[in-house]
């Protein structure tokens, strides 16, 4: 299913992290703080968890919204809605 990661995190270090972490677990770049990818029910669990280790909880904020691709298609992305640069081939073409 598609999962999408979203966080507002003020310390970088904390926000390099966690973004390392997306990657690592196969999701994608589309904004500076916003992942997209595939991932199943385990992956996403597990993802969520390691989140929760790095992250201050006082302090940070992550969102992980899991989309099927039903609802995904009916998104409207207004004007320059992701950094072309930034995401792969594999996630353009789910804009495309």
């Amino acid at each position: 299913m598609l999962t999408w990661v979203m966080y507002d995190i003020p310390k970088d270090r904390t926000r390099n992290k966690i973004a390392k972490l997306c990657e690592e677990s196969g999701i994608y770049r589309v904004q500076y703080s916003i992942f997209l990818g595939d991932l199943n029910n385990a992956q996403r669990k597990e993802l969520i968890t390691n989140l929760k280790d790095l992250m201050n909880i006082d302090e940070d904020s992550v969102y992980v919204f899991p989309m099927c691709s039903e609802d995904f298609n009916k998104c409207k992305l207004l004007g320059q809605a992701f950094n072309k640069e930034l995401i792969a081939d594999e996630i353009k073409t789910l804009f495309l």
